[in-house]
């Protein structure tokens, strides 16, 4: 007979299984996260090279023009960054939760779902932030010598 303390071991072998797509979710979110961050060190390093130029240099005095553009993409970056990681933060919540549930033998599925949905959600509102990022980025590109 199994203590009443142990988790029953087919909920969580159920758990277990079910734990992939939001495990895969989570290291997806990982990994964009690297490259928002990676592309936002970026653009800030540019700010700070042309906060640089001299005013009086008219060789390079017009590429300050680009400084607007490039504090709209930091900020899109940054607001995307946040995004991903309140979608990975529901998404490690909504495995612990469902391994919480599992270890007091409690149905996890009303408290998992909300969980994914709102952390896919994010995920997307994340995508759709960087997506805007990268059609100024690519715009910006024409104003270079």
């Amino acid at each position: 007979m199994q203590p009443s303390f142990l988790p029953d071991p087919a909920q969580l072998s159920r758990i277990m299984s079910e734990a992939m797509a939001p495990a895969f979710v989570l290291g997806a979110v990982a990994g964009f996260v690297s490259i928002l961050l990676g592309r936002l060190t970026a653009v800030v390093d540019r700010i700070r090279s042309l906060n640089e130029v001299d005013d009086d240099d008219p060789s390079r005095a017009y590429l300050k023009s680009d400084l607007p553009r490039l504090r709209r993409r930091a900020e899109l970056l940054s607001n995307a960054a946040h995004l991903a990681i309140l979608s990975g933060m529901c998404v490690g919540l909504l495995l612990i939760v469902g391994f919480g549930c599992a270890y007091l033998r409690l149905e996890h599925l009303y408290g998992a779902a909300p969980l994914f949905v709102v952390g896919v959600a994010l995920l997307v509102a994340a995508l759709f932030r960087f997506a805007q990022e990268v059609r100024i980025g690519l715009n910006a590109a024409d104003h270079y010598r």
